[in-house]
C-alpha cells in the first residue's frame, strides 16, 4: 500500500516524517508503510539473529530489521535479519545505508506476504550482492535457502551447512 503520491527518490524519502508505528520503505519508488512485526515473528527474527551470531565470531555483523540500499535510485529496503561481512560493515558510513544487499538476508513470512512480493525481494537482494537468501516459513516450520540459481528446502528437523557466514544451522532453533 503506497502512502505517498508518485515515485519518490531516496533523497525525498529521507525528508518524510517518521510514521507513528512501523517504518516506511521506498519500494520501486513507492513509499510503503511496513507495520512492526507481531511477537512470534519478532522472536523468530531474534532466534535467527542469535543463530547467525553464533557462527560469525568476528566475521561480521548479524542484525534484525537491517536497512540497505540497492543500486537503484528509488530503493531502500529493510531485511528482517541480515548478516554483513566485517569489511562491508566498516566501510559503511554511519550516516548512510549499506550499499547493496547484505551478504545474507533472511525474510520471515507474515500472513500478508505474497509469493510475488517475496520473489521480488529475493531478486532485489540477489541482484545486489546477497549471496544467500533465506525464506523462513513459521506456519510450515520450514526454511528455504536460495544461493545463486539453486533453492533448497529444509524442514524443522533438518540441519544445513551454510556458506554465509559459514557453519551448520539447525532449523528447529528458529522456531523453539
Amino acid at each position: 500500500m503506497s502512502t505517498h503520491a508518485g515515485l519518490v527518490t531516496v533523497a525525498e524519502f529521507l525528508r518524510l516524517p517518521d510514521p507513528k508505528e512501523g517504518h516506511y520503505e521506498p519500494r520501486h519508488g513507492e513509499v510503503v508503510l511496513v507495520p512492526p512485526p507481531k511477537w512470534e515473528r519478532h522472536l523468530i527474527q531474534l532466534r535467527i539473529q542469535m543463530s547467525i551470531m553464533s557462527l560469525t565470531r568476528g566475521l561480521g555483523m548479524a542484525g534484525v530489521e537491517t536497512p540497505f540500499r540497492p543500486t537503484r535510485e528509488h530503493e531502500v529496503w529493510v531485511a528482517d535479519v541480515a548478516f554483513i561481512a566485517a569489511g562491508r560493515v566498516e566501510a559503511t558510513p554511519q550516516d548512510d545505508y549499506l550499499a547493496g544487499a547484505p551478504d545474507l538476508v533472511a525474510e520471515v513470512l507474515s500472513p500478508g506476504n505474497t509469493a510475488d512480493e517475496i520473489n521480488d525481494r529475493m531478486s532485489i537482494c540477489l541482484d545486489n550482492g546477497c549471496r544467500s537468501f533465506w525464506v523462513v516459513d513459521p506456519r510450515r516450520r520450514r526454511l528455504s535457502v536460495t544461493e545463486g540459481d539453486l533453492t533448497r528446502h529444509y524442514g524443522i528437523d533438518s540441519r544445513f551447512s551454510c556458506d554465509v557466514p559459514g557453519g551448520t544451522v539447525t532449523i528447529r532453533e528458529f522456531f523453539e
